[in-house]
C-alpha cells in the first residue's frame, strides 16, 4: 500500500494510491480515520483500516487536484545520517566512526512534497546547493531499547528523500545544522510504501537525476550502517515515536568519464557533482518504491 499526505482547499488529507498519480481519499472512504498520516500510523490498526477501506475502490482524486505535502508533514523528529556510504566518504575526504553512525536533525520546514518546488538559496547567500538522494524510513511502532532483530518490525514504511544541502553553511562549523535546514531545501515523497510491500531495503538501489542526467546510483546494501543498526542506536537514547523519520544518508557522485566537459555549475571540489540552480529538476528514485520529482526555484 502506498499512502500520501496532501492538502485540498486548505484542508489536510491522506490518500491511498491506485496508480502512480491517482488515489482514494480516506476522508471519504474511511471518515473515522484521522486526516494525518502520522496519527493513522500511531493507531494500532490504522494502516490495516486504511487498506480495508480502500481495497478495490476506484480513485476519486489525482495529483492535479491537490497540493502534495511531505509524506509526514510534521514528524516529531527527522533523524538524518551523514557519511553512511563509502564513496561519499571518499569524495568528501571526511572521516567518520566505524562504530557509531553520524547523525544530525532536520526540521519539517526544510522539506516539501512531491512535485513541489525546492528553494535554491540566493546567490549572495550561498552558491553550492547540492542534491542528496536518500532512503527515508518511517517509524510505525516506536519504543526504547529496540534490538536489531526487532527493528524492521517497527517500520511502517519507506519513501524517497532529497536531502538538499547548502554546503557553505555546512562548513561554517562542526555542526551541519543550518546547512541542512534551509527553508524548503529538501523533499520527501512521493508516498510512503508500507514495509510489507517494499521488503528489505538492502535489495534496492537509490538514484539521483539532475535534468534527466544520472548523478548518483548505488545499491542500499552499500550503507555502512543498516536500517536495523540505526534504529537500534537511536533507541538507546530516544524513545522513537510513530511517524518519526530516519533518513539513511546519500551515496557519492558518479564519476564523469574521460570525455566529460565540465559545465558552469559543476563542482570544482568533487568530480561528478553539479550544484542545483533555479530551472533545474531533480529526481530521486528508489527501485521498487517510486520516484520523487521536484523543480528548483529561486528562494524568496
Amino acid at each position: 500500500m502506498r499512502l500520501i499526505s496532501y492538502r485540498k482547499d486548505g484542508a489536510p488529507g491522506v490518500g491511498v494510491m491506485v496508480d502512480d498519480e491517482s488515489f482514494v481519499a480516506l476522508s471519504g472512504a474511511a471518515p473515522d480515520l484521522p486526516s494525518s498520516l502520522r496519527e493513522i500510523i500511531a493507531l494500532e490498526d490504522g494502516l490495516a483500516r486504511a487498506r480495508a477501506a480502500t481495497e478495490g475502490k476506484s480513485a476519486d482524486l489525482s495529483f492535479a487536484d491537490v497540493s502534495l505535502e511531505s509524506v509526514i508533514p510534521e514528524p516529531q523528529a527527522i533523524w538524518a545520517l551523514a557519511l553512511n556510504f563509502k564513496l561519499h566518504i571518499e569524495e568528501t575526504g571526511l572521516t567518520t566512526s566505524a562504530e557509531h553512525p553520524q547523525i544530525f536533525l532536520r526540521m519539517p520546514s526544510s522539506q516539501v512534497g512531491h512535485l513541489q518546488p525546492m528553494h535554491c538559496p540566493r546567490l549572495d547567500v550561498a552558491q553550492t546547493y547540492d542534491y542528496e538522494a536518500e532512503l527515508a524510513v518511517i517509524i510505525g511502532r516506536g519504543g526504547r531499547y529496540i534490538s536489531e532483530a526487532d527493528a524492521l518490525g517497527r517500520v511502517a514504511g519507506y519513501a524517497c528523500y532529497n536531502e538538499g544541502s547548502v554546503r557553505e553553511f555546512q562548513r561554517h562549523n562542526r555542526q551541519f545544522g543550518l546547512g541542512k535546514n534551509f527553508e524548503k531545501s529538501g523533499s520527501f515523497g512521493p508516498w510512503m510504501m508500507t514495509a510489507d510491500e517494499f521488503g528489505n531495503p538492502k535489495d534496492q538501489t537509490v538514484i539521483a537525476r539532475l535534468n534527466g542526467t544520472e548523478k548518483q546510483n548505488s545499491r542500499l546494501d552499500d550503507m555502512l550502517f543498516s536500517v536495523e543498526q540505526v534504529i537500534q542506536y537511536l533507541s538507546l537514547g530516544y524513545a522513537l515515536r510513530p511517524g518519526d523519520v530516519v533518513v539513511m544518508g546519500t551515496p557519492g557522485a558518479l564519476r564523469p568519464g574521460p570525455d566529460h566537459v565540465p559545465g558552469p555549475n559543476d563542482s570544482d571540489r568533487v568530480p561528478g557533482r553539479t550544484r542545483m540552480v533555479p530551472g533545474d529538476t531533480l529526481e530521486v528514485e528508489i527501485t521498487g518504491l517510486g520516484t520523487l520529482v521536484n523543480p528548483i526555484v529561486a528562494s524568496d
